[in-house]
């Protein structure tokens, strides 16, 4: 029997208008993206963005993304440009997140883009963000609906997880279908990939025609993503690992240890994109069951890999 929460919404007209209302209003509500849930509130209003930043207890250096409905709604906060509308026009809505000049009469509040003279602005595809996107007269600043350095949640139970009762609506769009955070790439000069994601390297270069340079070291954090340690299950993660140590919980690709207790296998079939949607799932099954540890197999750093062995790596980290 599915556990009932009173603050968990099931999507229809009347949920609808109530979340909306309460955005209006002011206020925060966690809502399904197709990457990760997030913890939406009006940019615009310096209020709502606070209250983001202190649900998670964010650091106020971490910008936040900008989620709009489509480009129309966009254009009097950001400056465009052709890398920007080659990719809007080929993955939007989707999940990407383009780092872009702010326009100097921008109305988003300067704390959500962290003071800086750049924005993250993402146009997300699922149907329930979009409803309300499309019925709000602000974009929403939304990072993923988790406390700082946690696993983005991928259903609205981690939400709760999360946060209890602390976040009043959260809205119910089913597990994410990617299960990763966007991929970020700077277009603010030569474009730059800040966050590898679904949208890959590959797949980028093809519709710019351009092929990226080695990532330069940047210390100013542009974009979510960017901190050194992230991602974390909240206990030990060792990546790489050959041999399990018949402690830890150890996740792998594939059916090797099919039924094995300990063992969890981010794909059967080995799929990368099937991993990727998996993975926080499982960093937050593991957690759960009370493991102290997690070893984590070699992940092919290919496709979707990429982007699993930047959170694995971000999730190991101790500092």
């Amino acid at each position: 029997m599915k556990k009932s929460y009173s603050n968990i919404l099931t999507f229809n007209r009347k949920t609808l208008g109530k979340t909306i209302n309460y955005l209006k209003n002011g206020n925060v509500a966690a809502l399904p993206t197709e990457t990760v849930y997030g913890l939406g509130g009006n940019a615009y209003k310096e209020s709502s963005v606070l209250k983001i930043f202190n649900l998670k207890g964010r650091p106020k250096s971490n910008p936040l993304i900008i989620h709009y409905y489509n480009l129309y709604d966009a254009i009097n906060d950001i400056e465009i440009n052709e890398y920007f509308l080659k990719l809007y026009k080929q993955f939007c809505p989707g999940p990407i997140t383009f780092i872009l000049n702010k326009k100097i009469h921008t109305k988003i509040n300067h704390l959500a883009s962290a003071k800086l003279k750049t924005v993250a602005v993402r146009f997300p595809k699922h149907k329930i963000i979009r409803s309300i996107l499309k019925k709000i007269d602000f974009p929403l600043a939304m990072p993923s609906a988790n406390k700082s350095e946690n696993i983005s949640p991928v259903c609205a139970e981690d939400v709760f997880d999360e946060f209890k009762n602390k976040v009043r609506i959260i809205m119910d769009g089913g597990k994410c279908k990617i299960g990763l955070e966007s991929t970020v790439i700077d277009l603010t000069n030569i474009p730059e990939i800040l966050r590898p994601g679904i949208i890959n390297k590959n797949l980028i270069e093809k519709v710019l025609k351009l092929k990226f340079k080695k990532k330069a070291i940047n210390k100013i954090v542009k974009s979510p993503g960017m901190m050194k340690k992230h991602y974390s299950p909240g206990i030990p993660v060792l990546i790489n690992q050959k041999k399990h140590d018949e402690k830890s919980a150890f996740i792998y690709l594939g059916s090797r240890y099919q039924n094995k207790k300990k063992f969890f296998s981010l794909s059967k079939k080995s799929n990368l994109n099937e991993a990727a949607s998996n993975l926080y799932k499982i960093f937050r099954i593991i957690k759960k069951k009370g493991y102290k540890k997690i070893q984590i197999c070699k992940i092919p750093n290919k496709g979707s890999g990429i982007a699993i062995n930047d959170r694995i790596k971000r999730a190991s980290q101790t500092l």
